[in-house]
């Protein structure tokens, strides 16, 4: 339209479509010929019709689009929602369905792929559906022999192969009947030594239920390990206790490692919040990163959820297993050990914080091994340790701890803190009852830059600070096997270092733990709250260069919390209490992106410190010691 035109012929047509033929609108007025530049009062038109809302009213209404808005029109809202998730997403409405009245469900997800003929099974291909690995159900016309009734019953096979190749350095005291080099009597050996084993993992399970949804109905789990190692240490009588024995060892021994059956209880809302229980032989892990109990023993578990899976739960009682000594497998073959472990936990999600999962756990471990003497398999005392005054002991400990995984902020957050309380029976220097009065706190902070991620690491465990008291602080733990701080892959949580001076067959740490515990051993001994305690700072960062390969790096300084206990064994002054830098490198190749196919190669450096080389007496050409890890782990 042009400027200075009238509006009223829109106006016009508009009242004629909403009122009778009979009834015309009047003309519009005669517009003048503009001459020359128009009076501003000629640029604006004429005012409407008083009714003519009412004339235009119902067809302006038919003809304005659905969902347009327009002047003075308040349509009706839909009720607010009211959300208690701040990470939860609004279902969809039935209209985004069109036409679901009109189908009809399939009896099970697989009988259409099979139809079409769109996947092959093939038994040996883990990557597609395979009857296997649990993604069809059985067949039970091809297994008429097997006890089961109903459609939905499957099967899941694992199988899995772990290769380790580990050359090492660590400080080895020799005697006369360990050493046949002279000069060597009474000191510290040559300290070279070379680990393989190979590790078979077998397991099968029946399972009944469709378990994409909801918990199976009942679950029936075998898992087997067998494993061949082969050690080569250059001095004797540190592989078996008879010095006629050569300084290397080749061994084997097959465990079980899983066998239970978890049968499913009931659901409690129709989110499957559910509640079940497992009984036998299971995995259990009392906090996120393994600080305090992580293993497989023998068991009754009650578990389940609530609140759409927000809050969860366990309450268990556990019956420890003997060990097989040199592959670290279930024994069970021999009668359980006297040594009873009870638990509960809870955990809630987004607390305190969201994203944060938060929990609080009670644990009691029963022991009572006053009266039983455990010899291993290789000629050595573990039961009771060869330490103080050699005498077995019982003892209750109480762990009452809190833990939380998660992130808050750009902060990703793990951590973990335990007071262990309770009695000792005999101390093992002064034959007494002792209270035990321990702690322990570990955290990890870490951030993420893109791929990158760079990390902070602080660990404190008590140390006793006087061995002679009715206290022992010393913090231990039941069986940790932590993944904290390089894990093992960092050098202080990899190698066993031998307590050479103050007793026999003792380690200052444990293998794959990272506590200065003085125990026998952490697969066959008892803990020991007398303690030297342990302190660790470190940082580390992780590269993801590709979805295939990631590189890692740590560097730890570790410290004694208190070496009283330490003089007092080694019948010495003051000790320092700087054991030295822990320094690791890590590399982790998973071709295809796939965790079917997992390579790993790190080399760890111990740079010792005062307190280390005080205990150890190294020598010019050990000032560093080392510990490679080559480890190949083949999945199906």
């Amino acid at each position: 339209m042009m400027a200075g035109g009238s509006l009223w012929p829109v106006i016009a047509s508009l009242a004629a479509q909403g009122v009778p033929a009979s009834a015309p609108p009047s003309d519009p007025p005669a517009a003048e010929q503009p001459v020359g530049e128009p009076p501003l009062d000629e640029l604006t038109p004429p005012p409407p019709p008083a009714r003519w809302q009412e004339m235009v009213g119902e067809d302006l209404a038919t003809q304005i689009l659905e969902g347009r808005r327009r002047p003075g029109y308040n349509p009706e809202l839909p009720e607010p929602l009211s959300q208690d998730n701040q990470g939860a997403l609004r279902p969809p409405p039935p209209e985004a369905f069109p036409g679901i009245e009109d189908q009809l469900p399939l009896p099970d997800r697989w009988r259409l792929i099979e139809t079409l003929g769109v996947v092959k099974e093939r038994w040996f291909d883990p990557y597609h559906q395979n009857t296997l690995k649990g993604d069809r159900p059985i067949d039970r016309a091809k297994v008429p022999w097997l006890p089961i009734e109903g459609d939905d019953w499957f099967f899941v096979l694992n199988a899995i192969s772990d290769s380790v190749f580990e050359p090492r350095t660590f400080p080895i005291p020799v005697g006369v009947q360990t050493t046949e080099r002279p000069g060597s009597l009474d000191v510290f050996g040559r300290n070279r030594s070379f680990v393989a084993a190979q590790t078979f993992i077998g397991g099968v399970a029946l399972i009944k239920g469709n378990t994409a949804f909801k918990p199976p109905d009942v679950e029936y789990r075998l898992t087997l390990a067998y494993n061949l190692n082969y050690v080569d240490v250059p001095e004797r009588r540190v592989l078996d206790v008879r010095p006629s024995k050569k300084s290397h060892r080749y061994d084997s021994f097959l465990g079980v490692q899983e066998a239970f059956i978890d049968k499913h209880l009931g659901n409690d809302s129709d989110r499957y919040d559910f509640h079940s229980i497992r009984v036998g032989i299971q995995p259990f892990q009392s906090d996120f990163r393994g600080f305090l109990f992580n293993d497989s023993q023998l068991g009754i578990r009650l578990f389940g959820n609530r609140d759409n899976n927000r809050f969860q739960y366990n309450l268990a009682a556990f019956w420890r297993l003997e060990k097989d000594t040199n592959s670290g497998l279930n024994d069970v073959t021999q009668s359980p050990r006297d040594d009873y472990i009870l638990t509960a936990n809870v955990y809630r999600q987004d607390f305190p914080f969201v994203g944060l999962t938060s929990q609080l756990s009670a644990t009691w471990n029963i022991n009572r091994e006053k009266g039983d003497i455990q010899i291993d398999h290789n000629g050595f005392p573990v039961r009771p340790a060869l330490l103080g005054n050699l005498r077995g002991r019982d003892y209750d400990a109480v762990y009452l701890g809190y833990s939380a995984d998660g992130r808050i902020g750009r902060i990703n957050v793990t951590a973990s803190f335990y007071a262990a309380l309770g009695e000792d029976r005999s101390s093992i220097f002064t034959g007494e009852p002792a209270k035990i009065r321990a702690g322990f706190a570990a955290a990890e902070l870490s951030y993420d830059h893109d791929w990158m991620r760079f990390r902070l690491s602080g660990l404190y465990a008590t140390g006793d600070g006087d061995p002679y008291n009715d206290t022992e602080g010393g913090f231990d733990a039941i069986f940790e096997n932590p993944i904290f701080a390089g894990a093992d892959t960092s050098y202080w949580i990899r190698q066993t270092i031998p307590f050479a001076g103050g007793g026999r067959v003792i380690s200052i740490n444990g293998r794959n733990g990272i506590l200065n515990s003085l125990r026998s051993s952490k697969e066959e001994g008892q803990s020991n709250f007398n303690n030297p305690g342990t302190i660790l700072l470190g940082a580390g960062a992780d590269f993801d260069l590709s979805p295939e390969v990631r590189v890692s790096g740590n560097a730890n300084h570790l410290w004694f919390e208190n070496t009283a206990t330490l003089q007092v064994l080694r019948s010495e002054g003051a000790i320092p209490s700087d054991i030295g830098w822990d320094l690791s490198l890590a590399g982790i190749w998973r071709p295809k992106a796939t965790q079917n196919i997992v390579g790993r190669l790190s080399a760890a450096l111990l740079v010792p410190g005062k307190g280390f080389k005080d205990l150890f007496e190294n020598k010019s050409r050990d000032t560093v010691y080392v510990s490679i890890l080559a480890n190949a782990i083949l999945s199906f």
